[in-house]
């Protein structure tokens, strides 16, 4: 497994990626939703992997949209978009925003565009389980 480190702009959010991948085997992927498009996200997950996000004392913000079952996480100082956690069958599932990456730079600046509109809460579960990965969240 190799560990690849990451934060928000000003540091307050550290990120820890672990996978068994090469960057260039990894599946990254841009979501057409508002939220994301808006944030310029580019996000991964491996279903063999893990991600944990470490935040000072009140750097860490949630914030839930659309069907209200995930955590968009954000930096509460500089505002940067880490990543997203989902409560699923009492562990928490992930994914990572490359861009807060320290090897950012090593993936497609434009990878496809996925549209999930019209999915509804079972449908959107059961493809997230496929690609991202158990996540945790100290803050």
């Amino acid at each position: 497994m190799t560990t690849y480190p990451g934060s928000c702009h000003c540091g307050a959010v550290e990120i820890t990626f672990t996978s068994n991948k090469a960057p260039e085997e990894m599946r990254v992927g841009r979501c057409a939703c508002s939220f994301c498009r808006r944030h310029g996200a580019r996000t991964l997950g491996d279903p063999a992997g893990s991600v944990e996000f470490r935040a000072a004392s009140g750097a860490l913000s949630r914030y839930r949209f659309g069907l209200g079952i995930t955590d968009y996480l954000l930096c509460a100082k500089c505002g940067a978009y880490v990543g997203a956690v989902m409560a699923d069958d009492g562990k928490a599932i992930g994914i990572v925003n490359v861009n807060s990456l320290d090897i950012r730079d090593t993936f497609d600046p434009a990878p496809p565009l996925h549209h999930y509109d019209g999915e509804d809460e079972a449908r959107r579960r059961a493809r997230r389980r496929k690609f991202w990965m158990t996540a945790t969240v100290i803050a």
